[in-house]
């Protein structure tokens, strides 16, 4: 993977100050007749939780696929559950192995600093990914270790009820939004479902592979944060 490029968001115009962010506020968990997920089976969602550090203490004994035979730990979630937006990638790298959080590597310092030009803070969003235990070798999860793990996703999107969801990158997409979906083509585009608004936009990984993809990331983003503060 390239190295990042220093200043990778400098010269974009400077943004006002802006408002407090909405303070977070905790919901009880919906009672749902359907999946949020397409292809998820509700039962094997854990319907029977409702509290999301019990979900996560499920999460990390998990077993079901042999990634856990692979990986140090399992990388649930950061961030407050009762945050108003979600930001979902697709599943732990090296880095996120050994710290046991998601988003702490380079693609994630690299987030760190797109959200913070974005008027958010870390520390108000809630980040996690499709799949909880790293591949090997950093590869692409595959579908059968996509369709075990995202019942935990289901379950943190029930229990969370974000107002906003954003897929970062395409197997987020296509696990949330459309099993056909293509970055670049659904990137950047307000969808709905069950009071849900969701955004695709490009991985942050991909933005050190690619600087051409700053500007459209940076767009998107802008279109996040006033969503957001809109809420």
């Amino acid at each position: 993977m390239s190295t990042e490029q220093p200043g990778l968001f400098a010269g974009l115009e400077p943004e006002p100050e802006s408002s407090a962010l909405p303070e977070a506020v905790e919901f009880t968990p919906a009672i749902v007749t359907e999946p949020f997920l397409a292809g998820v089976d509700l039962p094997s969602s854990f319907p029977e939780v409702s509290d999301h550090q019990q979900l996560t203490e499920i999460a990390l004994k998990c077993d079901r696929c042999h990634l856990r035979a692979t990986c140090k730990q399992v990388v649930f979630a950061d961030g407050p559950p009762t945050s108003r937006i979600m930001f979902i990638g697709e599943g732990p790298g090296k880095d996120e192995d050994i710290q046991g959080r998601p988003f702490v590597g380079r693609a994630g310092q690299l987030l760190d600093k797109i959200l913070v030009s974005a008027s958010f803070k870390r520390e108000e969003v809630y980040i996690t990914n499709v799949v909880k235990c790293r591949p090997p070798e950093n590869r692409l999860p595959n579908p059968n270790e996509v369709s075990l793990c995202r019942n935990y996703l289901e379950a943190q999107i029930r229990i969370i009820r974000p107002a906003i969801i954003v897929c970062l990158g395409s197997l987020a997409s296509q696990v949330v939004i459309d099993p056909k979906a293509r970055i670049t083509k659904i990137r950047g585009q307000w969808l709905q479902r069950q009071g849900t608004k969701i955004i695709a936009t490009f991985h942050p990984a991909a933005l050190l592979r690619n600087e051409g993809y700053k500007r459209p990331t940076w767009e998107d983003f802008k279109k996040i944060r006033d969503e957001y503060q809109r809420l």
